[in-house]
């Protein structure tokens, strides 16, 4: 199957696991943010440096899409947006997701103008 056509099926929600720590948005503080567009939705998730360079190649979007075909599944952090505790917005861990590969999948880089929050 052909990465570019690949898809995901389903975000499926497998556990809620608390966020904690804090770091601003960009690869270098440790996480990197990817948007992953299906035809029915779309989901913000985040992979440590330390996942990305698990999953093999480039810390890129390529490379997400590369594992989510060869491995068929991928469980990551989905990302989203919520309130600090000084009243600021950030993007935090929401939850584990499991992400099944499927016919009709982009991941592309998500670039968030807010704080970054690693899980």
């Amino acid at each position: 199957m052909n990465i570019k056509t690949l898809s995901l099926a389903a975000a499926i929600g497998i556990s809620m696991l608390g966020p904690s720590g804090s770091a601003p948005a960009s690869a270098q503080d440790g996480v990197s943010l990817f948007k992953v567009i299906t035809v029915r939705d779309e989901i913000v998730i985040g992979l440590s440096l330390t996942e990305l360079d698990g999953i093999g190649g480039a810390r890129d979007a390529g490379a997400v899409a590369g594992a989510l075909a060869t491995r068929g599944e991928l469980t990551v952090w989905q990302y989203a947006v919520r309130k600090a505790e000084n009243g600021s917005l950030q993007q935090a861990p929401l939850r584990r997701v499991g992400l099944l590969a499927h016919g009709s999948l982009r991941v592309e880089p998500y670039l968030s103008p807010l704080p970054v929050i690693a899980p």
